[in-house]
């Protein structure tokens, strides 16, 4: 049987300033939504969403309201440019 030292041991282990980062993206996630929340509310509740979802290679695009096109465009623009960068810095590394 394990002694909670040994048991410390075993897992995933991430530096404090990573865990923090990771925190940090959560806490943007959560203050972006309720932000677009009570500014619809405040202006009246019209707004737009759109986006993309990558599952393996496969984008599901998706859109609503009257500048779908355009958030759909910009995300379409985003996708591709972080999966080049992606390709790149994978690239990069392992010539070292």
């Amino acid at each position: 049987m394990l002694n909670d030292e040994e048991a410390e041991e075993d897992g995933i282990k991430i530096s404090g300033r990573l865990f923090g980062f990771l925190l940090l993206g959560i806490a943007l996630v959560f203050v972006g939504i309720a932000v677009l929340a009570v500014v619809s509310i405040v202006l009246g509740g019209s707004g737009s969403v759109g986006g993309i979802i990558l599952i393996g290679p496969l984008p599901i695009v998706f859109g609503s309201g009257p500048d779908a096109a355009w958030l759909i465009a910009i995300s379409v623009i985003l996708t591709i440019s972080c999966i080049t960068l992606f390709l790149i810095m994978n690239k990069r590394y392992r010539r070292k």
